[in-house]
């Protein structure tokens, strides 16, 4: 799968969550699949600048 190619898939949400994710999507001029994306893709990067600062320095 190229990197930029894009995933299609189904997702549940509750009526709440749905409505708050819509209100912040516009607050933020995103659709609400924008939104979820650019949230997603936050949390992965953090995850990863956290687990690499957890990782101990492997220099030589």
């Amino acid at each position: 799968m190229e990197p930029d190619a894009k995933k299609q898939i189904p997702l549940r949400l509750s009526a709440k969550l749905y409505a708050d994710l819509a209100q912040w999507a516009a607050d933020d001029f995103r659709s609400l699949n924008g939104q979820i994306e650019y949230l997603l893709t936050e949390c992965v990067r953090r995850r990863k600048k956290t687990a690499e600062q957890a990782e101990p320095d492997q220099k030589p």
